[in-house]
């Protein structure tokens, strides 16, 4: 008894999405289908070779029967699964994990092999795609059609790369060099696959963890070279290359007094992040630093990225910052440099201290009545912008940015 498109999707036993899907569809697309083993095995064969440069070459040797082999029992195991038989597919993980090992054998990129899985689906779903429409199948079936064929490469692309960066985990040697390497991985731009990263962690007997933290380091002038960090065994290290930096996998654990593991080191401490955006927490780290080395942030022996979160936001710009400056600050354009540094400086401390004038002179250390001065030629420049809150806000973030960076407003050059 044939089953409907319409039926819910069952739940085969330990089975991925591609496989329900492939039970889902009507037992008689796999009659239909079968015949089109072998043709279908050569078009996928065909336009791998054509749209991989690395595999144009004649595939010889036990390298190439693997890859046919390969090609072969993926079509079987697929229109298998549409009757929930039991076939070659339930060995399909160790197959392409064998296959991502051989392509590293062999000197092979991992790049290609995912290119090569890429290029086979799309010549899997032009063939489905042409026999369905030749047949009349259901759109229905098409569209499920489609999904298991993308979502069964996606599965069997996952073995490959775990085989072959386990592979490449092996022949590293040593636990070091394994964990050199998966810091490299969790630091890569873009981001490395989350298959990747589990397979590395797993060769470098290290445990991935829910969240991670970057540290960028820096060496204090005094002492050349500083002390090996006392650290954890777990956290990853790298102070060898030019922007020396740490990952640990316990933020909690390892940031509590930090400035007594660290001697002769300065840290800057990135945000805490999922261990795929580990790069994104080494960029704000590094960004800390760089403000401590330009006395933006203090010189504490250790800086965290949140407590200056607002004066990142302020400075991540230098062109948004002038074009800000430009439109909040015009009604300074006219005034000569002096003025306009004083009229800043006493503008800004009025917006802080919220038109305190007691609070203002003290911050500047000018007489009451010099601030009343200041203020009442303020508000004949700015006149109604002082009272809105939205031109308020910009007139302070720019004015802020300024001070912070020692520089004079860029006003009214537009």
């Amino acid at each position: 008894m044939t089953r409907t498109i319409t039926q819910a999707i069952p739940q085969p036993r330990g089975t991925g999405r591609a496989r329900q899907l492939w039970c889902s569809l009507p037992t008689e697309m796999a009659r239909r289908f079968r015949p089109h083993a072998d043709p279908l095995a050569r078009r996928i064969l065909e336009e791998v070779q054509k749209a991989v440069p690395e595999y144009a070459r004649p595939l010889e040797g036990e390298f190439g029967k693997m890859i046919v082999l390969a090609i072969e029992q993926a079509v079987l195991g697929c229109i298998d699964s549409i009757e929930d038989l039991a076939s070659t597919q339930d060995n399909g993980a160790k197959l392409f994990a064998e296959v991502g090992r051989r392509v590293h054998h062999d000197g092979g990129s991992l790049n290609s092999l995912q290119a090569a899985y890429r290029a086979g689906g799309r010549a899997a779903w032009r063939y489905v795609a042409e026999l369905g429409q030749a047949h009349r199948f259901p759109a229905a079936v098409l569209c499920i059609g489609a999904e298991a064929i993308f979502a069964y490469v996606e599965e069997i692309s996952s073995y490959s790369v775990e085989g072959y960066t386990l592979a490449q985990a092996m022949a590293a040697g040593t636990l070091e060099r394994r964990r050199r390497r998966l810091f490299e991985l969790l630091l890569a731009t873009p981001p490395s696959s989350p298959a990747t990263l589990d397979t590395m962690a797993k060769a470098a007997q290290w445990t991935m963890p829910e969240w991670v933290t970057v540290i960028a380091l820096d060496p204090r002038s005094d002492q050349h070279p500083p002390p090996t960090p006392q650290l954890a065994a777990d956290v990853l290290v790298d102070l060898d290359g030019p922007e020396p930096c740490l990952l640990t996998p316990k933020p909690d654990r390892d940031l509590r007094g930090l400035e007594g593991r660290l001697p002769g080191w300065r840290a800057a401490v990135g945000p805490r992040v999922r261990p795929a955006e580990a790069a994104t927490s080494l960029l704000w780290a590094r960004r800390t630093l760089d403000l401590v080395r330009r006395g933006l942030a203090g010189d504490s022996a250790v800086t965290h990225t949140d407590d200056h979160l607002a004066t990142h936001w302020l400075l991540i710009d230098r062109f948004l910052l002038d074009e800000l400056s430009a439109k909040a600050l015009a009604p300074f354009a006219g005034l000569t440099l002096k003025q306009q540094t004083r009229l800043s400086e006493t503008l800004l401390s009025w917006l802080e201290h919220n038109g305190n004038t007691p609070e203002i002179a003290a911050a500047l250390r000018i007489h009451p009545q010099t601030v009343r001065y200041r203020v009442s030629q303020l508000s004949d420049l700015f006149g109604d912008r002082l009272a809105d809150p939205a031109k308020r806000l910009e007139i302070q973030m720019a004015l802020r940015a300024h001070h912070l960076l020692g520089t004079r407003p860029a006003a009214g050059e537009h």
